[in-house]
This record gives C-alpha cells, sequence and structure tokens, in this order.
C-alpha cells in the first residue's frame, strides 16, 4: 500500500468515526474565533473555552477591546498562559483591524499573518473554519498523528502540511484536520498510546525503521 492509498483508507475511517465536526473553540464570529485561537497557542481548547465567555463578555468586537487595557484583557486570560504576549497581541491586533480593515477579519493568508500574535497556523484555522477557504492547519498534534501514520517525515510542521496537502484532496482538508485532531484526542493521544489498540495505527502505523 502506497502513501496516496493508505491516506484513503485512513480518511474513509475518519469519515466512519467523525462524520460531523464541530469547531472546538466556542465563538460567535470570525473576531471571537481569530482570538479564541490565538488564545489556543500552548494552552488545551477546553481552557480556552473557559476563559472566553468573560473575555467576550468584557468585548466581542476589536472596537470594545481596543479600548480595554491591555491589564484587565491580561487578568481574564492568564489561566491560558503566556498572557503578557497574548494580551498585547489582542489589544494591538485589534487596533490594526480598526485602522486596516474597517474593523473586520481579513480573509487572506498574508493580511491575516500580518497581525500580531497571528501565525500560518491560526491564520489557517480562521480561512478555513471562519470564510470556507480550504487549508490544512496543522498543529502539533496532526505533526505527530502524520508521522505515527507514515503520512509525513515529521521533521517540521511546515514539511508535514506540505506532504499532507499532497495526499488528501483539497475538499476535504478542512474537514480532515478536525477530524484527525478529534481522533487523536481519543485513540491517539502523544502519551499512554497503545497502537494495538488504535483503529488506525494498529493498521497503518509507522513500521520500526521506516522513513
Amino acid at each position: 500500500m502506497d502513501k496516496k492509498e493508505k491516506a484513503s483508507a485512513i480518511l474513509e475511517k475518519l469519515e466512519e468515526l467523525y462524520p460531523t465536526t464541530p469547531i472546538p473553540l466556542n465563538h460567535k464570529n470570525s473576531y471571537e474565533l481569530l482570538v479564541a485561537v490565538l488564545l489556543s497557542a500552548q494552552c488545551t481548547d477546553e481552557r480556552v473555552n473557559k476563559v472566553t465567555p468573560d473575555l467576550f463578555q468584557l468585548a466581542d468586537n476589536p472596537y470594545d477591546m481596543a479600548k480595554q487595557e491591555v491589564e484587565d484583557i491580561k487578568s481574564i486570560i492568564r489561566p491560558c498562559g503566556l498572557s503578557p504576549r497574548k494580551s498585547q497581541a489582542i489589544s494591538e491586533l485589534s487596533k490594526i483591524l480598526i485602522n486596516e480593515h474597517e474593523g473586520k477579519v481579513p480573509q487572506s493568508f498574508e493580511a491575516l499573518e500580518a497581525l500580531p500574535g497571528v501565525g500560518h497556523k491560526t491564520a489557517s484555522v480562521v480561512m478555513s473554519q471562519a470564510f470556507g477557504v480550504p487549508a490544512f492547519p496543522v498543529d502539533t498534534h496532526i505533526h505527530r498523528l502524520a508521522y505515527r501514520w507514515g503520512l509525513s517525515t515529521g521533521k517540521n510542521v511546515v514539511r508535514t502540511e506540505k506532504d499532507l496537502k499532497k495526499l488528501f484532496p483539497k475538499e476535504k482538508w478542512n474537514k480532515l484536520h478536525l477530524q484527525i485532531i478529534y481522533f487523536g484526542r481519543e485513540y491517539c493521544p502523544a502519551r499512554g498510546h497503545e497502537p494495538s489498540k488504535c483503529p488506525i495505527c494498529s493498521i497503518h502505523g509507522r513500521k520500526r525503521g521506516m522513513k
């Protein structure tokens, strides 16, 4: 079985297990999604979802957020970690959205990645989930699973993203990255993983010595 055939079999299994894929981060609009994804860096989605109700009660749009003191933002998002940097980024990007984008979240990778605290992965999530543009956000979990399944060399997330985009149909990317995240949480954790009991690793897992 070559990589294309393996990818097809994995996609079939993921479709079977996760026919629907709700976005893990709670949000009501593209701005809230952008902020939530920014907060999720080195933090669990569960913890972000506990923090954002208070944050979005304070401000759920760039105009209101830009008026807040950075210290007030920081005090709310502290449980997410990296709060000094994240609070500053949220404040700054809100002002940029007002000054440069008419208060709207831009619908381009280039404009999103120019915002403070927004990298390629965050931009990819926003483009795919807020605007429906095909993207394949690769976080550390997807990076790990792609290596375990022998779909990528696992050298870095940039390489993994390119490898996965070649293997899977473009129209599947937006849903697929969420399916992989859900699968990783349920069956393929970083620690305590038992390959023999994993619906994918037991069949398609990387063999020892495989490159």
